[in-house]
């Protein structure tokens, strides 16, 4: 049984709106989310004696949300992650972006959807938000439409995005909550033990953009398919921390993506997902500067994030050349695809179960790293790296179709406590 209530979370400066609290509660979990950002500023979980802890970092008052603040709880896009430079081409024309980390663009500009207020409509036993993204928003091409619902049942909570484009444009959606099982306000994350079921990782060149390179994770400090005790890994390696993109296996369903477990308390933290990649962060550039909720500082290491996305710069990294020619799957179930190859502004994807088959023409990367015999699952918005600037008029028919909508469950998290 869930119950959700309503309440004021704050008003927003010079009178522009009112920001509202949902709370959802289980008997395992409570989570609060804001309209702000689909910011999750509160989740209550239980440890092995029952006793509840909120386990997310941010802020008691609006206020703190809207001050500069790393993302704490938010909904990122229009494009999660880094854009090299904050340019990209699409369909011939290129499109600047904001430049706000370094000289790239980040989790989708100055004024990402993390900084709006969205719409909200209770369910039974969750909140859906919605905006619509104006054409030429922080230089993005399109109307964007955009629904976020989080839905709770039991210890395990569902984040679910969806989104209709008017024209091709990169979309990528993630949640930035920080966590820390110890509790929020603990001073770090070190006796926090970490799996993450991938084979490859994204190394990164020194503005954090991915170089190009899919590489395996066998003998380096990024093969976490076992667990590790993070404090004791970050020394073994030599390393600072994390702020990589693991590549996670393909599938229509949603799949184990990686697990955290905080011996301490007992509480064990899994993540799913359908998307190709999670960006695992350790909280590398949080410096205690900001004051949080009970008073907390939030130093380096205080907090973890898991977000599940597309790769970073997904839209201009080296693509997989495809041909128009996709047929839906003869064993789909639920929900099929509207496609009318004479008219691609046509194409309704939503594709919960649905399955589509991409012939492959050549590839830069290994499709077997990727793509399971040669067919894409679950979220087509997973793969936007398929845009081909070389070969725009190949790559229009599938990025129109995969741009136009998108639907299904992005991530799911899952809360227990260990006896």
């Amino acid at each position: 049984m869930v119950s959700v209530t309503r309440t004021v979370f704050g008003d927003l400066p010079s009178g522009a709106g009112t920001v509202e609290k949902f709370q959802l509660q289980s008997d395992l979990l409570k989570v609060d989310i804001i309209s702000w950002g689909c910011t999750i500023t509160a989740l209550e979980v239980k440890d092995r004696q029952g006793r509840a802890s909120d386990v997310v970092l941010g802020f008691a008052e609006l206020e703190g949300y809207l001050q500069k603040q790393p993302y704490f709880g938010a909904v990122v896009g229009r494009v999660a992650n880094r854009i090299a430079k904050g340019t990209f081409t699409v369909d011939g024309k290129e499109y600047k972006l904001a430049v706000n980390n370094g000289p790239n663009s980040l989790h989708g500009g100055v004024r990402g959807f993390d900084k709006v207020v969205w719409t909200p409509q209770v369910l039974s036993n969750g909140v859906q938000f919605s905006r619509i993204s104006p054409d030429g928003e922080e230089g993005y091409p399109g109307e964007l439409k955009v629904w976020v619902t989080y839905t709770l049942d039991g210890g395990e909570l569902m984040v679910n995005y969806r989104a209709q484009a008017s024209q091709t444009t990169p979309v990528n959606l993630t949640n930035h909550s920080y966590f820390n099982l110890a509790g929020q306000g603990s001073p770090n994350i070190y006796d926090h033990e970490v799996t993450i079921e991938a084979d490859a990782f994204l190394p990164v060149d020194e503005t954090l953009i991915p170089t190009g390179e899919v590489a395996p994770v066998q003998g380096t400090a990024f093969d976490l398919r076992k667990p590790v005790e993070l404090g004791k890994h970050l020394q073994e390696f030599r390393i600072h921390g994390f702020d990589h993109n693991f590549c996670l296996k393909g599938s229509k369903d949603k799949h184990f993506c990686a697990r955290v477990h905080h011996a301490g308390s007992g509480r064990v933290l899994e993540v799913y997902t359908t998307q190709p990649g999670v960006q695992f962060y350790t909280g590398n550039f949080l410096d205690g500067t900001l004051k949080g909720k009970s008073g907390a500082v939030y130093p380096k290491h205080s907090g973890f994030c898991l977000e599940t996305q597309s790769w970073p710069d997904a839209v201009n990294q080296q693509p997989v050349e495809i041909k128009a020619e996709l047929a839906p799957s003869e064993d789909s179930q639920g929900l099929r695809s509207s496609l009318n190859l004479s008219d691609t502004d046509l194409w309704e994807i939503d594709q919960v179960s649905g399955m589509f088959r991409i012939p492959l023409c050549s590839s830069s990367m290994s499709p077997s790293t990727f793509l399971e015999e040669s067919h894409l699952t679950g979220h087509l918005l997973s793969f936007p790296y398929f845009l081909s600037n070389n070969k725009p008029k190949e790559a229009f028919i599938f990025l129109n179709a995969f741009q136009h909508e998108f639907s299904g469950y992005l991530r799911c998290i899952q809360f227990s406590a260990e006896s």
